[in-house]
């Protein structure tokens, strides 16, 4: 949170009020006119400026002449608002405090209450229960509506999705994620010309490139950044932004693998997940904060509520983020397919990288959660949903005219020499051993 706000206030307006004040001092020196993309809009009484209007570049600006010396040249520049759902990220523990605190508050304000009170309140409720009823039902049609009327269609998919919060600011929140993330990696970044950084921008190239008649693709700019990095992972941002680690780099074998790797983390951007994924989350924390105040307003003591309040979250994540989660990756994995098709990897090699991850974590004894107390498929599941969409992603590649694929199909090359390994451990069960150790 602290690096967002540093690059926040990197705009500050004492900082443009500075530079603009020793450019000026330094023309006025020189008697030269000064060009500056800042808008004048106080002059002092020692100081007169005609202003003159010519082109820079594609933008037209004011390039105003010093005539006379002086100085109390005042400038300012529109302040940078933060994006609305860095807002609600800011907001969102707050707004359960305030339904701990109010669902506490009347547990307290009940337990003082004398008991004559206490039947008169229920009488008043039993009273007024179908009143409270119509109250109920009309809140929950005016929900209704607002989910309604913030239905989008999903790219390539045509998937009706939630979206409460807009393109245009999730791209701004995601302008501000790759400066959190490039000054955090500075240190460890790949320069451009490193053989594996050029290696990721051909294929990122190639990938757009052959996929330009998206629109999501095509009016991107995508730029990619290699992490030397022992971490497995990679992720692009919604503004384009690739980020790379050299450790999913050396768990792919050859580029085929790592076009559908890229495919897939492209395809998050392209379907906008992160802004569908904030919507659900959103959508569920308000209405979880009902809950929040009744268990911490119902609940004896603090104990019990907290635990309550546990058991809520488990039972959200459960039920609603992990299976909606697991959901998008399912879905990336098929676009992500379809990418890499037109861009003519040899698709085959999709299923074949995630049954080497599930075997890399068998040999090295990395323990697996079941896929429902997960966010992400398991190998296996994505391996097989890959391989069923293999006939499709072939044909979508010949109708691509891409070269013909060989004839060893990698599928059937990686069964084999898993086969011919496994007999080898069960002949030489030390070997099994010794690599775990390592």
């Amino acid at each position: 949170m602290a690096l967002l706000c540093g690059n926040v206030l990197r705009n500050s307006r004492f900082a443009v009020r500075l530079q603009v004040s020793k450019q000026m001092t330094r023309q006025v020196r020189e008697n030269r006119p000064v060009c500056s993309y800042v808008n004048f809009q106080t002059i002092s009484t020692h100081l007169r400026l005609i202003a003159t209007r010519q082109s820079c570049g594609k933008a037209w600006t004011v390039c105003p002449h010093v005539i006379h010396g002086g100085h109390h040249i005042h400038t300012s520049v529109p302040r940078r608002a933060l994006p609305v759902p860095l807002l609600w990220m800011v907001l969102k523990p707050l707004q359960k405090l305030a339904a701990i605190l109010l669902g506490r508050s009347i547990r307290k304000w009940w337990r003082v209450l004398p008991q004559n009170r206490r039947q008169l309140m229920r009488e008043w409720v039993r009273k007024h229960r179908w009143h409270f009823a119509a109250g109920g039902g009309a809140a929950l049609v005016i929900i209704a509506l607002l989910l309604l009327t913030h239905l989008d269609e999903s790219p390539l998919t045509g998937r009706v999705r939630l979206l409460v919060f807009s393109r245009e600011k999730y791209r701004e929140l995601a302008v501000l994620t790759s400066e959190m993330h490039l000054e955090e990696f500075a240190e460890s970044l790949l320069p451009d010309s490193h053989p594996l950084h050029q290696m990721v921008q051909q294929s990122v190239q190639l990938l757009v490139q052959r996929n330009k008649d998206i629109p999501q693709v095509s009016e991107v700019p995508w730029s990619v950044h290699v992490v030397e990095s022992p971490q497995i992972n990679a992720f692009v941002l919604p503004n384009g932004e690739v980020f790379m680690f050299t450790g999913m780099l050396e768990a792919v074998a050859d580029t085929d693998q790592l076009m559908i790797v890229l495919g897939h983390e492209m395809a998050h951007a392209i379907l906008e997940h992160s802004a569908e994924q904030a919507s659900l989350s959103h959508i569920v924390d308000l209405l979880s904060l009902i809950l929040v105040t009744a268990i911490w307003a119902l609940c004896p003591g603090d104990f019990l509520a907290l635990l309550g309040g546990w058991a809520k979250d488990k039972l959200t994540e459960l039920m609603f983020n992990h299976p909606y989660s697991r959901k998008l990756e399912s879905e990336a994995d098929r676009v992500g397919l379809q990418l890499a098709a037109k861009a003519c990897a040899d698709v085959r090699a999709g299923p074949v990288f995630w049954q080497q991850m599930e075997l890399a974590d068998q040999l090295t004894g990395t323990p697996t959660s079941p896929e429902w107390l997960s966010t992400h498929p398991s190998h296996r599941n994505r391996s097989s949903q890959l391989d069923r969409l293999i006939p499709q992603a072939l044909e979508l590649r010949e109708n691509c005219a891409c070269p013909a694929l060989s004839s060893p199909d990698p599928r059937a090359v990686f069964s084999e020499t898993v086969r011919v390994m496994m007999k080898k451990t069960k002949e030489q069960p030390f070997v099994l051993s010794a690599y775990r150790a390592l």
